[in-house]
């Protein structure tokens, strides 16, 4: 039976992992997987999650299957996070929502989802976005088409061309967004920008589906998630799907929330039960513990200052890095202007160079990030930037 199955290649980043791994050089540095790390490249348990393990462990009395949706507080802390407090949606019983594992997993729901109102709908996603995006959805079964999002050559955003594209988006279509921090380029829209997208969604009648993984690791929690607001406030119908793995460092884990603001409550009453429907039918029940360790850190004034706190902590890092990194590279005589590093947001950046540059860098100076040129800029560190910026110079 199984010998009909072909030998699959490495997963790109995956593979890129299993290569630096085997790398014996000892000043190597990995820019692939999107991993927070410290100064010391480790990835730390985020201290207020710590406390809340430890709280957890003292209160859990039970082993039990949690509710089919998730752990509730959960749920009701992260969609505040997301939508704000008081949202009018949340208020007039318009949100449906399941704990998810992972934001993967809410993004496969989501699909899911959308093929069961109608198999036929076409998913528009950006050029370029997370690779991960097209298997997530179209494993599901849905069509996907891509509209113009970044230009290497400008290194910035193809924001005509975008708008263009989408006037052309038919009514009912699913368009992805990125909420903030573009995996892959860190190029976000601005407040402005986004206010054109919304007009574009009323004017053709697309459905914004917003993938939120970096909220917090942009400007701040509340700024990264102005796109989002802005849509939900403003369309009757929007598609969110949320992770926790970054910001809360809940990467192994696999917390995520699949979201769906509806038109009305008996609307919203009807998606509650197909996304449960959905979520039984792939993995039955869904897992508490990343679930509740987010509940008892957003629900406790203590901890959820000290989380924020964290959080801020590790986007002024990335951000201290990216001026850094162009700083070194004028240092060493890179004949290129790097600026729009700075102007990038969140843990990754498009360094905007060849395939052939990346290998290059990871062939001669031991340097791994994958061949988009997409890298991780909290692999950074103090340690290795005059090495990153010579290695990037010498390639260059």
């Amino acid at each position: 039976m199984f010998e009909v199955l072909p030998q699959l290649p490495a997963d790109p980043i995956l593979g890129l992992s299993a290569a630096f791994k085997a790398d014996p050089n000892p000043l190597k540095i990995d820019l692939g997987v999107g991993v927070y790390k410290d100064e010391n490249g480790q990835t730390p348990i985020v201290t207020a999650i710590a406390k809340a393990q430890k709280i957890l462990l003292e209160t859990e009395t039970s082993k039990t299957y949690i509710p089919a949706q998730g752990v509730q507080g959960y749920i009701d802390g992260l969609t505040e996070l997301l939508l704000g407090k008081a949202n009018p949606a949340v208020l007039e019983n318009r949100v449906a929502a399941v704990q998810a594992p992972g934001g993967c997993g809410a993004l496969r729901i989501l699909s899911e989802l959308i093929k069961r109102c109608n198999a036929e709908t076409t998913v528009w996603v950006s050029d370029p976005t997370w690779a991960n995006h097209i298997p997530l959805i179209g494993n599901a079964g849905l069509k996907i088409e891509t509209y113009p999002y970044f230009d290497k050559d400008q290194a910035s955003i193809r924001f005509d061309a975008m708008v263009e594209s989408l006037e052309n988006v038919k009514s009912g279509d699913v368009v992805l967004l990125h909420g903030c921090c573009h995996n892959p380029t860190g190029a976000d829209l601005t407040k402005e920008q986004w206010q054109v997208v919304l007009k574009l969604a009323q004017k053709t009648g697309f459905i914004p589906f917003i993938d939120v993984a970096y909220l917090g690791f942009g400007d701040s929690l509340e700024d990264d998630a102005y796109g989002t607001r802005l849509l939900v406030n403003n369309l009757p119908e929007v598609i969110i799907a949320a992770s926790c793995s970054k910001n809360f460092g809940l990467y192994r884990e696999r917390v995520g929330l699949a979201l769906m603001v509806t038109q009305n409550s008996t609307t919203r009453n009807a998606i509650q039960t197909q996304i449960q429907s959905i979520a039984r039918a792939i993995y039955s029940m869904p897992p508490s513990y990343g679930g509740a360790l987010v509940d008892i850190v957003l629900n406790n004034a203590e901890l959820r200052a000290e989380w924020i706190s964290e959080v801020d902590m590790m986007r002024n890092r990335m951000q201290d890095l990216r001026a850094l990194l162009v700083s070194k590279l004028k240092e060493y005589g890179a004949k290129r202007d790097f600026d729009f590093v700075n102007r990038q947001k969140g843990m990754f950046s498009y360094l905007c160079i060849t395939p052939e540059q990346v290998r290059a860098m990871r062939d001669k100076h031991s340097v791994y990030f994958v061949e988009s040129s997409r890298v991780n800029i909290a692999g950074i560190s103090l340690k290795n930037v005059d090495s990153l910026a010579k290695s990037l110079v010498s390639v260059l």
